[in-house]
C-alpha cells in the first residue's frame, strides 16, 4: 500500500467518532509512518467534524428525539451531552476551558473531540473558546499517544526503563 494511501486512511480513522486520533496514531506508528507526519494529518481530520458537531449536532439531536426509528437513539444521545455538558460545569466552575481541554485531552474511551464539542455545544461555551479547547486537547491526546505508540514500537514497556 503506497505511503500516500496509509495518510489518508490516518485522516479518515482520525474522523472515525470514539476512535478518533488515538485510533489513527497507533494505526500510523503501526505501519511504520513518519509520526509526525501523521500526528499533523491526525489532528486535521479529527478538528474537521468539530465545527459541524458545534453548530448542528444538538439541533438534529432535538429534531430526532420524536422520531419513530431513531427517537430513542437520539433522546440518549441528547441527554448523555446535557448532562456530560452539566457534570463538566459543576466540577469546573470557571475552570471550563481547562475542564474541556482535559476531558478531550486525555485519552480514555469516551472522551475525545466528539464528545467534548457536543458537550461544549450543550454548555453553550462559545464556539471560539469551545474550538480552542477542543484544538488544544486533541494536540495533548495526539502527542500522549505518539509517545506511547513510540514507545511501544521501541519494545519500552514501562517508563522506567530510561531510568
Amino acid at each position: 500500500m503506497s505511503e500516500l494511501l496509509q495518510y489518508i486512511i490516518v485522516f479518515f480513522i482520525s474522523m472515525v467518532p470514539l476512535i478518533e486520533l488515538r485510533g489513527s496514531v497507533v494505526y500510523a506508528a503501526s505501519v511504520g509512518l513518519n509520526p509526525f507526519i501523521a500526528l499533523a494529518i491526525a489532528v486535521l481530520g479529527n478538528m474537521l467534524p468539530v465545527p459541524i458537531i458545534y453548530l448542528f449536532a444538538r439541533k438534529v439531536l432535538i429534531w430526532g428525539k420524536d422520531k419513530k426509528f431513531i427517537g430513542k437513539f437520539f433522546t440518549f444521545c441528547y441527554e448523555k451531552g446535557e448532562k456530560g455538558g452539566k457534570k463538566l460545569t459543576s466540577k469546573a466552575g470557571r475552570g471550563v476551558f481547562v475542564a474541556l481541554l482535559l476531558f478531550v485531552g486525555i485519552p480514555l474511551p469516551g472522551t475525545g473531540a466528539w464528545t467534548g464539542t457536543l458537550a461544549a455545544s450543550f454548555l453553550d461555551f462559545g464556539f471560539k473558546k469551545s474550538t480552542v479547547a477542543v484544538l488544544l486537547g486533541v494536540l495533548l491526546a495526539g502527542i500522549i499517544m505518539t509517545v506511547g505508540s513510540l514507545l511501544a514500537i521501541f519494545g519500552v514497556t514501562s517508563i522506567f526503563q530510561f531510568f
